[in-house]
């Protein structure tokens, strides 16, 4: 696109250049443009005018420098076409303006197993994605709004919108390119949630001091997953079925307490959470300490309070507007996370 802005501003100034020179030869001002289209596309008709000895010497000058700029400005828009690029810088121009208009969104960084069963979970949580990748093999076709770059670039991660994401997942391939974008992504964003794949387990401490909220071992989790199906199976199905069965009535989500909420420094049995919104609460965690299950009714609901509860989809909203720091709060529609 460059080249082919640079050819065109060339053709256009040649074009104005010749115009001027017949104007200042005695031409009119449309005959003068008409001699010099004619002259750069060397269409062979006559001149408008009979043309002096500095006429022609101005037409051969206009001849060689014109017909060269028009073909080279030629030669590269139908590269541009037939090699794709006008249709890519379009469409790309399409996915820079989708994503500034998004906020709270969420980046997955790495189009692999991970980052694909990442993104499905998050669409069918109702959570706009943006995936970033290098490779444009993987994305082609990609239903996703997409920016093709190299995630450990600071343009990149800026291009995906990360000034204004809600998170940022590392999903690539290597632990160490996971580690370079949590350190480029919190030295960007120093509130951002992000979190981080780690092949070994030796890597998530790795991660965590580069900046990763969380640090998961995909491997690690599906292997529990299988043991809590051979031990369990009951179990373990319930608690999939209710944390990813879109069509269930009943979810398990977290909801925070904000710090202008009615709840906050309240206790539990003050805030009579299932009389008032019918949840029933299954765990309370302040400040990232350890999880209080089943919490007393002593217990304060203290700002930044994160309480786990069931109930169904009305039931769990109602305890997000009591929750929330006030109406439209971005904290009262976090989507659902296991």
């Amino acid at each position: 696109m460059r080249r082919l802005q640079i050819a065109v501003l060339g053709l256009v100034l040649v074009t104005a250049g010749g115009t001027v020179g017949y104007v200042l030869l005695g031409f009119g001002v449309l005959d003068a443009l008409y001699q010099t289209v004619i002259t750069i596309a060397t269409v062979g008709y006559r001149e408008v005018r009979p043309l002096d000895v500095g006429g022609t010497v101005f037409t051969i000058v206009l001849i060689l420098v014109g017909v060269g700029t028009a073909l080279y400005t030629f030669g590269v828009a139908l590269e541009a076409l037939i090699e794709g690029h006008l249709r890519t810088h379009m469409e790309r121009r399409r996915m820079d303006r989708r994503i500034d208009r998004m906020s709270g969104h969420v980046i997955i960084c790495g189009w692999g197993r991970v980052g694909r069963a990442s993104a499905a979970y998050l669409r069918a949580a109702g959570c706009e994605i943006v995936v970033v990748d290098r490779n444009p093999e993987r994305l082609a076709g990609i239903d996703h709004v997409h920016v093709l770059g190299d995630v450990s670039e600071d343009q990149t991660l800026q291009a995906a919108g990360i000034a204004r994401a809600r998170a940022l997942i590392a999903a690539l391939d290597t632990d160490a390119g996971n580690v370079y974008v949590t350190l480029s992504s919190r030295a960007l964003r120093k509130d951002l949630v992000i979190i981080a794949r780690a092949s070994n387990e030796s890597s998530k401490p790795k991660l965590i001091r580069a900046g990763a909220n969380r640090a998961v071992n995909p491997a690690r989790i599906g292997g529990r997953r299988m043991a809590a199906f051979a031990l369990q199976p009951e179990v373990a199905e319930f608690l999939d079925v209710v944390m990813h069965d879109e069509s269930l009535e009943f979810c398990i989500e977290q909801v925070d307490i904000g710090p202008d909420s009615p709840l906050a420094g309240r206790s539990l049995r003050e805030a009579a959470l299932r009389e008032s919104t019918g949840v029933l609460l299954l765990a309370a965690r302040t400040d990232d300490g350890p999880f209080l299950a089943d919490p007393p009714p002593e217990t304060r609901l203290e700002p930044k309070t994160v309480l786990i509860a069931v109930g169904t989809h009305e039931q769990i909203n109602a305890l997000r507007r009591s929750a929330a720091a006030s109406a439209g709060d971005p904290g009262s529609a976090r989507f659902r996370r296991s």
